[in-house]
């Protein structure tokens, strides 16, 4: 038996090994080519002192000056003496190149396409090596835009143990990408992508949740809406989803579904035109309050474009309220995204 473990680099890279749990994820990185920092290799040092994010282990032996007694009860490690006991995701404090690892690239058919409003479309991709792509809902590729020297990043809307992967993309008028959908893509297109990437990503639920998303910003919600079906836990969850016109709607079916298979999860969406017929007019600042938010006990996950990034964050702060955690990621249309922002 073995765990998988996701190293998440300080540029984005995310890469996965396989660690059994009478080895260590130093051993077990190594094995698999990638040279976390390491120095003592018995827990003296500290240089691979890294955050686990999510997952239990066995944090070995070391001395104070390596790890302190603080540090480890916030979730810091040495993986030069941990062992895995269940799946584990680690920060790595240093670049991929440093660890002489990056990105990898996959090679895809295009499976399905298909518009989804006026305003929006999703597309499928089979991959060829399948088994190879392992990533953590929430996270992004880099796609090669066919026909040109192009990359435009897309996180996935699939949640990692679905079969294909698939996309949600605003159409934009002069967009790169934007333009291979609408007017040149067709089913059997040959399409390459680089990663995953992105410190954007879910947690272990260990408390409510509640889950932001502005127009295609939906997209990794629905990768760790996903997930949660999978796995689910009782933790409750809320997801407020917000568009600027009712053809920017999409999903809200998919939603549905989900509310009868999570154990305790909801949605609201409102629509900023005020013309929509929508229940809820506006912004999902105005579906905020401090009892959303679980009077601070509460982890955030927020996805949109950056005037409602920003909005969000100053609603928060103005209601005196400091979530448990706050994971957010800004998008632009038509620009190559960096690594997700995430505090």
């Amino acid at each position: 038996m073995s765990f998988q473990v996701a190293l998440n680099f300080e540029d984005g890279i995310t890469r996965f090994i396989e660690c059994r749990p009478d080895e260590t994820v130093a051993e077990a990185s190594y094995k698999a080519r990638i040279n976390i920092p390491l120095d003592c290799r018995d827990g003296a040092c500290g240089t691979c002192k890294s955050l686990c994010e999510s997952g239990s282990y066995d944090g070995g032996d070391y001395i104070d000056e390596a790890l302190t007694d603080d540090e480890a009860a916030a979730g810091y490690c040495l993986p030069c003496q941990m062992t895995p006991h269940s799946d584990l995701v680690l920060r790595i404090p240093s670049s991929s190149a440093a660890a002489k690892t990056g990105p990898a690239t996959f090679a895809t058919t295009m499976a399905d396409l298909r518009p989804l409003s006026a305003t929006t479309v999703e597309f499928t991709l089979d991959v060829d090596n399948r088994e190879g792509l392992d990533f953590l809902p929430g996270q992004y590729v880099n796609i090669a835009v066919p026909g040109t020297d192009q990359t435009r990043s897309y996180s996935f809307s699939s949640g990692p143990a679905q079969r294909q992967i698939s996309f949600l993309v605003r159409i934009t008028p002069g967009g790169v990408m934007s333009g291979y959908l609408t007017e040149r893509a067709n089913v059997g297109d040959r399409i390459e992508f680089t990663g995953p990437m992105g410190s954007f990503y879910l947690r272990e639920l260990s408390r409510p949740a509640l889950l932001l998303a502005g127009g295609t910003g939906l997209a990794p919600l629905l990768s760790m809406l996903e997930r949660m079906a999978q796995q689910p836990s009782a933790c409750p969850v809320h997801l407020l989803y917000g568009v600027t016109t009712e053809q920017d709607l999409v999903h809200l079916d998919t939603l549905g579904d989900y509310a009868e298979v999570i154990p305790g999860f909801t949605f609201d969406h409102c629509v900023a035109d005020p013309s929509s017929t929508a229940l809820n007019k506006g912004f999902v600042t105005g579906l905020m309050d401090a009892g959303t938010l679980h009077d601070g006990d509460a982890d955030v996950y927020l996805c949109g474009p950056p005037a409602m990034v920003e909005a969000v964050r100053g609603h928060i702060a103005s209601l005196g309220v400091v979530p448990a955690s706050f994971h957010y990621e800004k998008f632009t249309p038509a620009t190559v995204r960096t690594a997700a922002e995430a505090a």
